[in-house]
């Protein structure tokens, strides 16, 4: 009797093992263990230190923009106090390892937990309001954090910043762009992968539930209220140790960057890369900081070379005009962002020819 051969033309999974897994396919696994090879034995020796220092910056930028999404994309909680909660993260860590003499490998976490806390007491308005409501408490929130960054000075040291000393780890010192890679792209592996298992556990069934219809999770049993705490803990938590990872790096800081600005980018990268989707908030965060640079590359081009003389105080906001139009057009044509069109891509080559 003549054997069939059949082709793949959809997903179809027969045990729930399969729906959750993170891998689809023994390729995908192959191919993510051949990019973890690549990314860490080909990337930091055979870029320059501007590249390397750009893509350093993605790498932390994508664990705070994950736990954004997991606030924003998973359990539909609209947050503008991200880049607060980056900036407490930083001072915390700033302040342990000058003040307290916290180790590295000690700070970074405990200033993610510090930040953690503070994220839950701004997200206990949650329990009453959202939509609109929510956006202006957690706008409050940014800038209450400012405020607070700024004039309490003789903690944070006000507008003079904080130096910080270098870090290391159990007594290998970590200095420069190459070393610092290694620490930021591993922490940023293992956090990926800690927010992949979170949203398939009961805990993140959960956050898309109350996502979905909050009224009809409670009707179902789901304590709401302590699922969003418990939701801008973890985003808060995310937060905390990119900004801690971010001023170890930096060596100093202050409380310039940590503004509403930032904020609007994070929301920026989760949008842009897609709303609950954890490899969307890398390539929103890729996307964004890349963008950022060739903006202000452009920018400085067209200001030194007198291309468009007498109109540079038109040029200057080039950098928020193009970030904003980029925004609206995903929006308006690819709403679920590049993870969605990584998807189509991926698809059509795994189901070709039957790519519908």
């Amino acid at each position: 009797m003549r054997k069939l051969w059949f082709h793949p033309c959809g997903n179809f999974s027969n045990r729930y093992e399969q729906e959750i897994t993170i891998f689809e396919t023994d390729f995908g696994r192959a191919a993510a263990l051949l990019g973890m090879v690549v990314l860490f034995t080909l990337v930091p020796f055979m870029t320059g230190p501007y590249v390397l220092y750009v893509i350093n910056i993605i790498g932390i930028t994508s664990i705070a923009a994950i736990g954004l999404n997991i606030l924003v994309g998973f359990t539909g909680q609209i947050s503008l106090g991200h880049g607060a909660f980056v900036g407490v993260g930083a001072y915390a860590a700033a302040i342990m390892a000058t003040s307290l003499s916290f180790p590295f490998w000690i700070a970074v976490p405990v200033a993610g937990l510090v930040t953690a806390l503070v994220g839950m007491v701004f997200g206990m308005p949650s329990v009453r309001l959202k939509g609109l409501y929510l956006t202006i408490a957690t706008l409050a929130g940014q800038f209450i954090i400012e405020y607070i960054l700024v004039h309490w000075e003789s903690l944070t040291r006000g507008t003079m910043g904080i130096i910080l000393p270098s870090a290391s780890i159990l007594g290998i010192t970590i200095e420069g762009d190459r070393s610092f890679f290694f620490v930021i792209f591993i922490s940023l592996i293992a956090m990926t992968y800690i927010a992949s298992n979170i949203m398939r556990t009961r805990y993140g069934r959960a956050f898309i539930a109350i996502r979905d219809n909050d009224r009809a999770a409670e009707g179902m049993g789901i304590p709401i209220f302590r699922y969003k705490l418990l939701a801008f803990g973890v985003s808060s938590f995310y937060a905390g140790v990119a900004g801690a990872l971010l001023a170890f790096y930096l060596i100093s800081i202050s409380t310039e960057p940590f503004n509403l600005g930032l904020s609007v980018e994070y929301l920026a990268m989760v949008i842009i890369g897609g709303m609950g989707n954890i490899a969307g908030s890398v390539f929103g965060a890729t996307f964004i900081t890349v963008l950022n640079e060739v903006l202000r590359w452009l920018t400085d081009f067209l200001m030194n070379a007198g291309i468009l003389e007498g109109f540079q105080l038109n040029v200057a906001p080039l950098r928020e005009l193009v970030f904003g139009a980029a925004i609206v057009l995903f929006i308006l044509f690819e709403p679920r962002g590049l993870a969605e069109v990584w998807r189509i891509i991926r698809s059509s080559f795994r189901l070709w020819p039957f790519s519908y």
